[in-house]
């Protein structure tokens, strides 16, 4: 088996995204994953200033859902963090306001100071999930490595000066790699490695992911509509070692191992939990009859959790959770994570705002896409699209009808293989590749 190499890698526990990205890159740490705002090594006024960042980005967000008020809020927010469009390609390496404000804090107030005080003279490398830890190494003249989580991104992600910096970028897909280019920084410093997504779920050669796949396109093209017209790029693909693939729709819907499976994920500012309820309540009959399982994603917040159990049961479905209804929770991010990544192996559609969930529909996920929040959701939910795995959601009162049409027609069959086929699924083994080729540790204890 292939020696793993070892980092320090450096999360936010600003949502979820940046940690879903730092836990699939697990085995990679040597002891722990350092939280850059609230790990024991990092000072009450550092905790302080990222607390206060974290609360006013789950208020904004939360806000959105308030009528008048909240959309006023919310789009002076949003225009703070604006991206401009990518195309016509051009120099925008000119430091904004913001950019400029983080390097004072950095520089001046010594924000961050503890994280590389911990790293010390460390031969490992450093990894971070955030741009402001990788930013902070920067300014300190040492040099990390910065995992992007978006399919864009603002330009407070690279430093004043992208040229001369220390920063290389681990891109999930080429357009965050172009938008990295017009930011100003040099090609060798950015590498398009995918984003890292869990190994449980991808497994050697993609044989976990096949397996699991084969299953999902059973239950999501239920008229062998899909199958007919694309059964020999589904031999070719997804049964490379078998030999003996399906040779008719028959054949091929022995490979069901569950019921259809709808996942709705809920993000870390705890938004959107309403939307989750109406699509209950839509299938509130097919879910009495255990014709249809939904799980919901509640994260790590137990308000989020309680709200949802208070609206099941006025729904009258509370005796069906733990059945056909699932609520996906943990005390803490680790446990919800494993509990995450095993939910979705029998998953067959996954309904998301577009945030860094956008990335798993390489794993023949079909996103059915929540309204976005933020610039940079619009730039994943555009991504989407264009891949073709992800559609808009219509009104989620009625989601047992559209969601039928889509199905009968395969439409959502079509929208996993898109998924799978266009969008990059290695990036957990690309990434310690990388660190593998580049950093070399011959050091004694240090590779195992």
């Amino acid at each position: 088996m292939r020696s793993v190499p070892k980092a320090h890698i450096i999360s936010v526990d600003m949502g979820y995204g940046h940690q879903r990205a730092a836990y699939a890159l697990k085995g990679l740490v040597p002891d722990r994953i350092i939280t850059a705002n609230n790990d024991s090594i990092v000072p009450e006024s550092d905790t302080f200033l990222w607390e206060r960042a974290r609360m006013f980005y789950e208020t904004v967000s939360r806000l959105k859902e308030v009528p008048l008020v909240g959309n006023l809020v919310f789009d002076l927010y949003n225009r703070l963090q604006h991206i401009a469009p990518i195309f016509p390609f051009r120099d925008l390496s000119r430091p904004t306001y913001s950019v400029r404000q983080i390097r004072r804090l950095i520089k001046k107030k010594g924000f961050g100071r503890s994280l590389v005080d911990y790293v010390g003279d460390s031969p490992l490398p450093v990894i971070t999930t955030h741009f402001i830890p990788a930013l902070v190494f920067h300014y300190h003249g040492r040099e990390a490595y910065c995992v992007v989580t978006d399919t864009d991104i603002h330009r407070v992600w690279a430093s004043r000066y992208p040229p001369k910096g220390y920063i290389t970028y681990l891109s999930p897909c080429r357009h965050a790699s172009l938008r990295l280019r017009e930011y100003g920084v040099p090609q060798h410093r950015i590498i398009e490695t995918g984003f890292p997504l869990p190994k449980e779920n991808i497994g050697e050669r993609r044989s976990i992911l096949h397996h699991d796949l084969i299953a999902r396109l059973v239950n999501l093209d239920p008229n062998g509509v899909f199958f007919e017209n694309l059964r020999a790029v589904i031999c070719e693909k997804l049964f490379v070692d078998d030999p003996a693939p399906p040779t008719s729709f028959k054949d091929f819907k022995r490979h069901a191992n569950h019921p259809l499976t709808i996942t709705y994920a809920i993000g870390g500012a705890g938004a959107q939990a309403d939307i989750a309820l109406d699509m209950i309540k839509a299938y509130e009959r097919r879910l009495r009859e255990d014709r249809i399982k939904i799980n919901i994603a509640a994260g790590t917040k137990p308000e989020v959790k309680e709200l949802l159990e208070r609206g099941i049961e006025r729904i009258g479905l509370d005796n069906h959770v733990g059945r056909s209804i699932t609520i996906v929770y943990a005390d803490i991010y680790e446990e919800y994570y494993t509990a995450m990544n095993r939910t979705l192996r029998t998953t067959d559609i996954l309904w998301s705002k577009p945030s860094e969930m956008s990335f798993y529909t390489a794993l023949g996920l079909p996103v059915v896409i929540a309204p976005h929040i933020g610039a940079h959701e619009q730039c994943n939910c555009d991504w989407l699209t264009h891949l073709g795995s992800g559609y808009g959601q219509e009104d989620a009162d009625n989601a047992d009808e559209w969601l039928t049409y889509w199905l009968e027609g395969g439409q959502l069959a079509r929208a996993a293989l898109q998924g799978y086929l266009y969008a990059p699924c290695m990036g957990t083994y690309n990434i310690e590749k990388v660190i593998q080729e580049r950093h070399a540790i011959t050091a004694a204890g240090m590779v195992v």
